[in-house]
């Protein structure tokens, strides 16, 4: 006998203790088909499947036996859901292929592109094929019509030589880092790294490495500062013809008539004298303004401000001081023309070509 829960609350707790507790039992019944004993039907994989009997008689070609069943995971073997699945099928892929290279079936594999799809990274190395096809007939088509000709900043970058250096983020502001790069622009390279090193600002000592280290790129990267080593070494090498023997002199003519003392005049009107045209200046110098920090700043009576710290970085144009002389001969070149359009000459005759007394237009 059971106790609903309506009648739970309206009895007395005293009675609740004192009545009898009662369970029923129920015989237990098993089930046929839980059982291995009394299972009578065959298993599953022994019963006919109708459908893949339909499909072998439709089928006659096709094989009767099912394919084999996945291999399951060894113990201490990679999942098929591993990340690093990947990685261990191309590895199984480049070992496959140097196998049959080494057994002369294939084509050996250039730069270690073991395991890649060349078709696969070409949608990487060019996105856009009909894009690039146009640009190169417009290309070819520019080429043809000048002749072959260069621009003249064409001919600029390819005679002469630059180099672009931007630096990390310095703690510091735009103002303090604009007046250490107004300092060093228009200076040689070595002439900035010595205003660098004796300089008493903070920051002095981040240009200072960042200096130094757009030099040694520069020299690295573009060959600047060389001081036209391969122009000597082609003009003291002789070899037994006569005509290369002449180009050679003139050659080392040319490079002797270079490495003369020029004194020119920059744009601010000072005189610079450049005794060795390889040397490298700081054409241009400027900063960029980068992201803001955050420093806690207390104060009084338990307050604390926020201040927003700010980050700079600077960016060197590095040039040889040829590029400097070329420049100053442009300047005058056009001083001059501009010098002869302003003097008087006398007008030529003119033949009459009215009756009046006057020239008619």
């Amino acid at each position: 006998m059971s106790i609903s829960a309506p009648s739970r609350r309206m009895a007395p707790r005293g009675l609740l203790t004192s009545l009898p507790i009662r369970t029923q039992t129920r015989a237990f019944t098993s089930h046929p088909h839980r059982l291995a004993d009394n299972d009578t039907q065959p298993p599953p994989s022994s019963r006919p499947n109708p459908f893949l009997a339909e499909y072998l008689r439709n089928n006659p070609s096709a094989p009767s036996t099912p394919a084999p069943p996945r291999q399951e995971d060894t113990l201490g073997d990679l999942p098929a859901t591993s990340i690093f699945e990947d990685d261990r099928r191309a590895a199984q892929q480049a070992a496959a292929i140097s196998a049959r290279d080494a057994s002369g079936g294939a084509k050996e594999m250039k730069h270690g592109m073991a395991g890649r799809n060349a078709q696969n990274m070409l949608r990487v190395t060019d996105p856009n094929p009909n894009a690039r096809e146009r640009f190169e007939r417009k290309k070819v088509i520019q080429m043809v019509r000048k002749g072959g000709r260069l621009s003249k900043q064409e001919f600029v970058k390819k005679t002469e030589r630059e180099h672009l250096v931007k630096s990390e983020n310095f703690k510091t502001s735009v103002k303090k880092l604009g007046a250490l790069a107004r300092q060093i622009q228009g200076k040689r390279i070595d002439d900035a790294i010595a205003q660098m090193r004796f300089s008493r600002k903070k920051v002095a000592a981040e240009v200072l490495r960042q200096l130094e280290f757009a030099r040694d790129e520069a020299v690295v990267m573009r060959g600047m500062g060389l001081g036209g080593v391969e122009v000597a070494q082609e003009a003291e090498t002789l070899n037994a013809s006569g005509e290369e023997v002449a180009g050679a002199t003139e050659t080392a003519a040319q490079t002797k008539k270079r490495d003369e003392p020029v004194e020119i005049q920059l744009k601010d009107g000072k005189r610079h004298t450049i005794e060795n045209r390889s040397d490298i200046y700081i054409d241009q110098a400027w900063v960029g303004r980068g992201p803001y920090g955050q420093l806690p700043d207390y104060r009084a009576r338990g307050r604390v401000f926020v201040m927003r710290t700010p980050w700079t970085s600077i960016s060197l144009l590095l040039k040889e001081e040829s590029t400097r002389v070329r420049e100053y001969e442009e300047r005058e070149a056009k001083r001059r023309r501009q010098r002869m359009e302003k003097v008087w000459v006398h007008l030529p005759d003119r033949p009459i070509q009215t009756k009046q007394q006057w020239y008619s237009w």
